[in-house]
């Protein structure tokens, strides 16, 4: 026999849910076949078997939390799928002597595991796999509209006004003593358990309210600057790089230039000391279906705007296709949040502890802006806030920092070209 357990993830992750197995016990599995899903804090893994054999049990279930070096599982390396769980029904459930009714048990035990192999051959999203369980669905009844029948988050949800209700409809008649659990007021509702993600993303964003002395500073660019040098070397730019030139690169390197001139907002609290880093390691946050994640650009300081650009890409696309890695995910010193890019026109970011410091981008919106004394212009402005712990950083070097943002993008040629 071999232990299947929970391999080390990462330096900041101990412990993780069992999302879904992807085996079931009396199943064969090769040496480095995916044997279940895992959800952590921040992304979701497949972890391997490092032993081939036949699955004799498992020690968690699916929704269970297990822990990093804990076993959830156990392979016998001698047997094969079909003859080994033939061997221990003959071994547990006959009595010495009555070996010739042990072909009966075989056949049965196969019967009753038949119908559960269609579902293991569903190829689905974690999105997906996750959904359908939160809503009871079974994903062999989702019908795909991706031609190569992956099951999508989309398709789960589009199944559930077809069916639901169809499915649903009998549960009155049969159970009606659990309508007022429900909704006590009569009322509908539904009741969703939130992803371990959520959770988490939850637990930490009320941790670092409780913990930081958060305060918020806010300045307004003028983009005219920056849209006329995109729209001048856009074209450029794309044929020389192949990615397209954004705002967010402009906006990486303002922030690395800023914290070079205000360095304790790359810094973090450890303690009753301040570790100053002199690295610049940028997360960028980027919406899911599955929550925000905070992807991070390595060394942004030494990469120029095609490099970023490049990496913002990766990274998104990644995010999108749940297929972050944990390496992806650590070590951020620093994060930059768009919520322009849904409408916002000002918010008050929080921070990604254990960072000190986050900046907010917002939407673009044409308003008429003083010229000078005489002369008044609707120019492409954006409201930026800085969110800061005032622990380690004073209001003055807040501010400093935003103006130092204000500057380098009112001033890009500065930034695109390293004048």
């Amino acid at each position: 026999m071999a232990e299947i357990k929970v391999p080390e993830l990462a330096e900041t992750i101990s412990e993780g849910t069992i999302a879904q197995w992807l085996k079931k016990p009396g199943d064969f599995v090769s040496k480095g076949e995916y044997i279940v899903e895992l959800e952590t804090d921040k992304v979701n893994v497949e972890i391997i078997s490092e032993h081939e054999g036949v699955i004799a049990e498992f020690k968690a279930a699916e929704g269970d939390t297990v822990q990093v070096g804990e076993t959830i599982a156990i392979v016998s390396e001698k047997g094969t799928a079909g003859i080994e769980t033939g061997r221990e029904a003959e071994s547990v459930d006959e009595p010495a002597g009555k070996t010739s009714e042990a072909p009966a048990a075989a056949p049965v035990q196969k019967a009753e595991t038949e119908p559960k192999k269609s579902s293991e051959r569903i190829i689905a999203t974690p999105a997906a796999r996750k959904l359908a369980r939160e809503k009871g669905i079974d994903l062999s009844e989702v019908s795909p509209a991706d031609p190569l029948g992956r099951v999508r988050r989309q398709d789960v949800s589009s199944y559930q006004p077809e069916n639901a209700a169809k499915q649903a409809a009998p549960a009155p008649a049969a159970k009606p003593a659990q309508q007022p659990a429900a909704a006590e007021s009569g009322k509908p509702v539904e009741r969703v358990r939130m992803s371990r993600r959520r959770q988490t993303i939850a637990s930490r964003l009320v941790e670092v309210q409780q913990t930081a002395a958060m305060l918020t500073t806010f300045n307004e660019v003028d983009m005219t600057a920056v849209m006329e040098l995109r729209k001048k070397w856009k074209d450029r730019f794309y044929e020389e790089n192949d990615v397209r030139l954004g705002f967010m690169s402009f906006f990486t390197k303002a922030v690395v230039a800023a914290l070079k001139k205000i360095p304790n907002l790359n810094a973090e609290i450890q303690g009753n000391d301040l570790l100053v880093k002199k690295f610049y390691d940028i997360g960028v946050a980027v919406s899911t279906d599955e929550g925000l994640v905070v992807p991070v650009i390595r060394d942004a300081d030494r990469k120029n705007f095609a490099e970023i650009e490049g990496n913002l890409v990766e990274l998104a696309e990644k995010a999108r296709t749940n297929k972050l890695s944990l390496n992806d995910l650590q070590g951020g010193t620093f994060t930059i949040t768009n919520g322009g890019v849904f409408g916002s026109l000002l918010s008050t970011p929080i921070l990604n502890g254990p960072q000190v410091g986050i900046l907010g981008m917002h939407t673009i919106q044409l308003r008429p802006v003083a010229i000078d004394k005489d002369r008044m212009e609707n120019r492409p402005m954006m409201y930026i806030a800085l969110s800061y712990d005032h622990r380690i950083v004073d209001g003055k070097e807040a501010v400093t920092f935003l103006k130092k943002v204000k500057e380098l993008i009112e001033d890009p040629e500065s930034l695109l070209f390293g004048s």
